[in-house]
């Protein structure tokens, strides 16, 4: 793969309110570094948090979470 694509990694649901382990998402990234280079790839919700007309069953602080357990992964991640 060229040096300058990247790969995003939508590992956190954004269809439920459960959060997702910081450990499991930090092998499931080294899981994949074993194909892409670690600098290639990239953490995020797997899609928006709306992404149906009606809207998922989430609240603002399931969001909030889930977009912190992304910032605290990728600052593990990639320091």
């Amino acid at each position: 793969m060229p040096e300058d694509k990247i790969i995003i990694l939508g590992l956190v649901t954004s269809k439920t309110g459960a959060l997702e382990c910081n450990d499991e998402l930090k092998q499931r990234i080294e899981e994949a570094s074993q194909y892409i280079s670690l600098d290639q790839l990239c953490l995020s919700p797997q899609c928006g948090f709306s992404s149906t007309v009606y809207s998922n069953e989430l609240t603002v602080d399931d969001e909030l979470a889930k977009l912190k357990l992304v910032v605290d992964t990728v600052l593990d991640v990639w320091p």
